[in-house]
């Protein structure tokens, strides 16, 4: 998907040291949005520091009672602008990125938006009337309510109409004519839906705007994106962003009907009661609202915010699915398509955003990802946070936008001020120190998952009209086609596909049409009732030309597809067709791959997702001479020996393995390790403990070691360091040394009388053996951290003959602050009191759930001989 193939020196040489563009990036949250220069200044230094690449801004919700905060300080005032200046030159001299979100909280909206620019939606009144004739006048009991046709019908509430008639409206009044007997009026309405901007800074609250509506977008960006973009040049911009949409049972718009009859190419009005009450033709009038809702949305909303972000000369960043029904293909007019959702078997959010990426050609997509991690805030450590980002990585994404890091005053009572449901993944975490070490590691996937293109073997059509009749006014999810996608297609298919070795590309009738999908050897039709006859005849040619198409328990069959009755039938035939790409033997459940080819290498990241040790070898579909493993931590290759047709992996829980394949070996490039069995020498002290804010304080212990149980140490958030001295016979030494903390421990996700996490939430399902991360130091020398499994840290180098002091620095959470923090629910009552309930703080009780931190297993000297 690049321009230039790369060389497999220069891919060596990127990966060790990568270029910026593809470090992990920060949602920034500005509450209120009540901001300070020196703070902002601070924070992105930090975040630098660190290694995080940029931030994307989004003001939220105020958490500041201050009358000096609020006067004139709300969003878009004159000193919001200020700052958000300030900010943007402050990250382009550290050379961070910068995103703004424009708009505040999500969806977009605010005091601009007034009835005649809202979202709307359907609203039906129903009532049984007598046989005599009558009029009903056509009233208008809320504002911005608007009539737009009368039904009647033979039957009555208990048996409504199978058939219905349109009644004439005269002089604001519906005409009822004489009848013979039950009769049903059914009236259909337009509304406002009443939703508001949700989570609203101070100063943009208001209606949620018609996302169907040209004017009500442009009305949106001369309100808020262009006083943003005046304030802020967009040199200093990367990108704008629009958050995912969430524009509940926006159903209607006042040109539905006139853009209905062109597009479809009947009258909707007369079929309109078939939204509400199922009968004949239902099924044709539902599928083809919902594709003339997407279209609308499509045109209306993301094309014209496109086209604004080029003539202000910024990149356009979008979650581009909710409500309403935006289809996959609505993200060519994004410049960089966004998902969130972690699960790489399933039809995430994420596998959205990076099929229409591979289908566009758009060579950089990116996830909202750790959003809900491991709640409540602070929880999360650094290996949950690795772990959803193979997640996201194995679904496609290159880019990682975390959720996020929230501003907070200095004043403000540890940990500080906290997004309401995400953590704080900030410097206010005590592990914040290893950051860096994992911000690398992510670099260097991010960047080489950049690199070349994607190889995908199977397009899996994305059932649109089927998937729009599971669409029900008032039920959850409604008109959200992602959604009704993957509840039509299921869990069951991809993660079958993604098992037995191949990836696959969601693909939609748009996409058929336009964009490049002839790599694909294989389309997969799933369930399908309903084809266009359009996308029928371009599957017949793809089939002409050699292609294959496979339906899966479905209706719809043409000369030379392949049909099979479930997913079991499925592989076969598919193999009979293309052979997987990477498969494992054994087949690992819990193990994926995704893979590119870049100019002559081919790179598979292969990752293990789950919380058991995996041992497999992995086979790959073209014959390579040779392999190397590339480690992401280091940035160091080594030949890696090919057995039996494919290449042995050991992966400990959540361990993920580059390997690239090669036309030929590189001499150059060191062979792994040929050292024997590790000649293990344990640690068992006597070992002392020092705690960082009292590190003049050592005290001996006794490893395990849990800091809690210490007098004081109930609620500590912070670091101790161990430490211990070990005689080392010269003899041992020769070979590679390692400082081994211990396995993980699998521990189950849901606990047994313990709140399961809730929705999108991730938590790596193990116990590690140090609470949350280790620093080693070995005679004072600085040896690494210990973030991952596995747990070991490389000591050969500091490592001599006879004593050696060894300290084992150990940084927990910041559950302790939290747990101990007494103001901040006072501040959550106090701005509720004033600004209304905008947000309700994230599972706060479960940082009342006992923590173990501190050196959880004895550590051990690992020497390995040649």
């Amino acid at each position: 998907m690049t321009s230039a193939e790369p060389t497999i020196p220069t891919l060596r040489a990127g990966f060790a040291a990568p270029p910026p563009d593809s470090r992990v990036m920060m949602r920034w949250w500005w509450f209120g949005p009540f901001v300070e220069e020196a703070e902002l200044a601070r924070e992105l230094e930090a975040m630098a520091a660190a290694g995080i690449g940029g931030v994307e801004v989004c003001s939220t919700y105020p958490l500041s009672t201050s009358e000096v905060d609020r006067a004139d300080g709300g969003f878009l005032s004159e000193r919001f602008l200020s700052r958000l200046r300030f900010a943007a030159e402050t990250a382009s001299r550290l050379e961070l990125r910068f995103d703004v979100t424009i708009g505040s909280g999500w969806s977009f909206g605010g005091p601009h938006i007034t009835d005649e620019t809202a979202a709307r939606q359907l609203r039906w009144d129903m009532r049984e009337v007598p046989p005599r004739a009558a009029r009903i006048p056509v009233a208008q009991p809320w504002p911005g309510d608007r009539f737009i046709a009368a039904y009647i019908g033979d039957g009555s509430l208990q048996e409504p109409p199978v058939r219905w008639w349109q009644l004439p409206v005269r002089d604001g009044a519906v005409e009822i004519p004489d009848g013979a007997g039950p009769r049903v009026v059914l009236l259909a309405l337009s509304s406002p839906t009443g939703q508001n901007v949700k989570r609203a800074a101070l100063g943009a609250e208001g209606p949620v705007l018609d996302h169907l509506s040209r004017a009500a977008t442009e009305t949106h960006l001369r309100a808020v994106a262009d006083p943003i973009l005046a304030a802020v040049p967009s040199e200093l911009v990367t990108a704008v962003f629009c958050d995912s949409l969430e524009v509940y049972g926006a159903d209607w718009t006042p040109s539905l009907p006139e853009e209905f009859r062109a597009r479809r190419g009947y009258d909707l009005l007369p079929e309109l009661p078939l939204l509400h009450i199922r009968g004949a033709g239902s099924e044709r009038v539902r599928s083809d609202v919902v594709t003339t809702l997407g279209e609308l949305y499509e045109e209306n909303f993301v094309a014209v915010v496109r086209a604004w972000a080029q003539r202000h000369d910024v990149l356009f960043r979008i979650q581009s699915y909710g409500q309403p029904p935006g289809a996959l293909s609505a993200y060519r007019h994004a410049d960089l398509p966004e998902g969130e959702g972690w699960g790489w078997r399933s039809v995430t959010q994420t596998k959205w955003a990076t099929s229409a990426a591979h289908l566009y050609q758009r060579p950089v997509v990116s996830s909202e990802t750790w959003t809900w991690v491991h709640s409540p805030s602070l929880a999360a450590t650094p290996l949950d946070l690795v772990g959803e980002a193979h997640e996201h990585l194995l679904l496609g994404v290159n880019q990682l936008i975390g959720h996020g890091w929230p501003y907070s005053p200095p004043s403000a009572q540890p940990p500080g001020w906290i997004f309401y449901a995400a953590g704080a993944l900030s410097d206010v975490n005590p592990w914040w120190p290893a950051m860096p070490a994992l911000a690398s590691y992510l670099h260097r996937l991010c960047w080489l998952l950049r690199q070349g293109h994607p190889v995908v073997d199977v397009a899996l059509y994305v059932p649109s009209r089927d998937a729009a009749l599971r669409f029900e006014p008032g039920t959850r999810g409604y008109l959200d086609l992602w959604r009704a996608t993957r509840g039509h297609i299921g869990d069951e298919l991809p993660a079958a596909l993604r098992e037995a070795g191949y990836d696959y590309d969601l693909v939609d009738d748009t996409a058929l049409r336009e964009a490049d999908w002839s790599r694909y050897g294989v389309v997969v039709l799933p369930f399908v009732r309903d084809l266009p006859v359009e996308t029928a005849r371009l599957l017949e040619k793809h089939v002409a030309a050699g292609g294959a198409v496979v339906t899966v328990g479905g209706a719809v069959q043409r000369d030379g597809w392949v049909a099979v009755d479930d997913v079991d039938a499925l592989l076969p035939a598919l193999a009979a067709v293309v052979p997987p790409d990477a498969p494992t033997s054994p087949v690992t459940p819990d193990v994926g791959v995704v893979h590119r080819r870049a100019g002559e290498a081919d790179v598979y990241l292969v990752a293990n997702t789950g919380p058991h040790p995996q041992s497999f070898v992995l086979r790959t579909r073209d014959d390579a001479a040779a392999f190397e493993r590339w480690d992401a931590r280091t940035g160091r290759a080594h030949r890696v020996d090919v057995v039996d047709g494919g290449v042995p992996l050991d992966l400990q829980p959540y361990e993920a393995a580059v390997l690239v394949a090669l036309p030929a070996p590189d001499q150059d490039v060191p062979a792994a390790s040929a050292d024997g069995p590790a000649d293990a020498v344990d640690l068992t002290g006597p070992w002392t403990v020092a705690y960082e804010d009292a590190p003049q304080e050592p005290n001996d212990v006794a490893v395990p070691h849990r800091w809690e149980d210490d007098p004081g140490r109930a609620d500590y958030s912070g670091g101790a360091s161990y430490e211990t001295t070990v005689i080392v016979d010269g003899d041992r030494l020769g070979g590679r040394v390692l400082l081994d903390l211990g396995p993980v421990r699998a521990e189950p996700r849901d606990v047994p009388g313990e709140p399961a996490l809730r929705g999108a939430s991730y938590r790596a399902d193990v116990a590690a053996p140090v609470g949350e991360v280790a620093q080693v130091i070995v005679n004072d020398v600085v040896c690494g951290w210990a973030w991952a499994p596995p747990y070991a840290v490389d000591v050969t180098d500091a490592l001599r003959a006879g004593e050696n002091t060894v300290v084992v620095r150990v940084l927990g959470t910041g559950l302790g602050a939290l747990r101990a923090n007494t103001e901040l629910a006072t501040t959550v009552d106090a701005v509720t009191s004033i600004d209304g309930k905008r947000f309700t703080m994230q599972d706060l009780e479960l940082a009342q759930r006992p923590t173990t931190s501190g050196l959880r297993a004895v550590p051990s000297l690992q020497f390995e001989r040649r």
